[in-house]
């Protein structure tokens, strides 16, 4: 009896499993993160690209936001456009000469700028210039600066020493506490003598950041900002200018607030310039709102006009640069093995990104009317300068990790040429 071979089934592949949610978001995480020399060298030129994109947008909108009110009063139409242009060209070249020193020397100055700082937050209540309620600026030989903008990347520096001389006793509320508060807090008081509660609170956003990306553990973060939020509860509610403001938003301010604030009116006309820009904008330069109907257009209120005359599109176009910014800045601080660098980068990160934030939130009616710039886009010689020194340190450490110990920066290798010709 012949027997047949019996064929035998082809055995079936095993189905792929889709991966699942977790898997996805690990994806996600180590896109963000990246990985190897060519992300690291991604991560500096994208901080550079979006840095250089977003100053200069902001230069051509403060252009075409600030003409029309200029010529209302007498003055160039080009006057704000190229004082802007002159603080961002100065600005870049001192971004450029900080990326290319080894950041560590900040630890030598971060005392006395902190001292320098509050002797300048000190003239500023002495001899200093009051607008729209706040008294934030000084002027010298024509030229208006604004102490407070440069507290913010001096408060970087010196809560990111301080912190991490401290590294191993952060556990302990005494070692935290001083000297964090009494530094931070002398600051933050200065700031608020000047009305200003839009940087007072930018300032409490590093002051937070130093302490997370220090290590300080989340039972003291917790504490810290409950008491955080009492502060800002009772000096919102001690001051009728800042209840104006609130209750503005919530749409219920009383007549007397409406006469003597009118935080409606700008709000209102910020979001009808939003509106009015549709999905590709009005063109450049064809703002309508910038005729005097919308206040600080060509500063606080900048994101409104971008997307009246570039459309939804337009403020797209600033949202992802600002969101690339973050990720890219994000990922040199998670790579950092230095606590001072790391609370350095984590804190300039809160700054830029959280102010960024609180500004469209502003002009976008989801937060009341605080008075923050948009960084790199908004006008003030001051702002534009500190944000683009703030991106010059994130961009040392950057390019610290492309090749780390092979490309010594510009500080170190003058150091090593001075003791060579000796």
């Amino acid at each position: 009896m012949v027997t047949t071979p019996t064929r035998q089934a082809p055995a079936r592949k095993p189905a792929r499993q889709r991966p699942g949610l977790r898997d996805r978001f690990r994806r996600l995480w180590d896109g963000i993160e990246g990985k190897g020399a060519v992300a690291n060298s991604s991560t500096y030129y994208l901080i550079l690209g979006c840095t250089l994109a977003l100053t200069a947008i902001g230069i051509m909108m403060v252009l075409s936001a600030s003409s029309v009110e200029a010529i209302s009063v007498g003055r160039s139409p080009y006057a704000d456009a190229m004082k802007q242009a002159t603080f961002g060209v100065i600005g870049v070249i001192a971004m450029y000469l900080i990326s290319r020193t080894n950041v560590t020397w900040m630890k030598r100055l971060s005392w006395p700028a902190l001292g320098i700082v509050m002797v300048l937050l000190v003239l500023v209540q002495v001899i200093g210039r009051k607008t729209l309620g706040n008294q934030n600026w000084i002027d010298v030989g024509g030229v208006s600066i604004q102490p407070s903008e440069i507290a913010k990347l001096v408060l970087c520096v010196w809560i990111a020493t301080v912190l991490a001389r401290k590294e191993k006793l952060l556990h302990r509320w005494m070692h935290v506490i001083i000297p964090v508060v009494p530094g931070a807090g002398l600051v933050l008081g200065l700031v608020l003598l000047g009305n200003d509660l839009g940087t007072a609170i930018v300032v409490m956003a590093i002051i937070a950041a130093g302490l997370f990306f220090a290590g300080v553990p989340g039972k003291m973060l917790a504490i810290a900002g409950a008491a955080g939020a009492v502060a800002a509860t009772v000096l919102t509610l001690s001051s009728p200018n800042r209840i104006c403001r609130i209750t503005s938003w919530l749409g219920n301010a009383s007549d007397s607030c409406k006469a003597q604030f009118d935080f409606d009116f700008q709000s209102t006309n910020g979001m009808y310039g939003l509106a009015q820009g549709g999905w590709t904008g009005l063109g450049l330069g064809q703002s309508r709102q910038k005729y005097n109907w919308l206040p600080e257009a060509h500063n606080d209120f900048i994101f409104a006009i971008i997307g009246e005359e570039l459309g939804l599109l337009g403020t797209i176009v600033v949202l992802l640069l600002f969101a690339i910014l973050g990720i890219a800045i994000f990922r040199v601080v998670i790579r950092q093995t230095d606590p001072f660098q790391r609370t350095l980068a984590g804190s300039i990160m809160v700054w830029l990104l959280g102010q960024a934030s609180m500004n469209m939130a502003v002009v976008t009616q989801l937060l009341p009317v605080i008075g923050v710039p948009l960084p790199f886009i908004s006008y003030g010689g001051s702002a534009l300068l500190m944000s683009l020194c703030g991106v010059g340190v994130v961009l040392s450490l950057a390019r610290a990790q492309i090749a780390p110990g092979k490309r010594p920066g510009l500080w170190r290798r003058s150091n090593k040429t001075a003791r060579k010709r000796k």
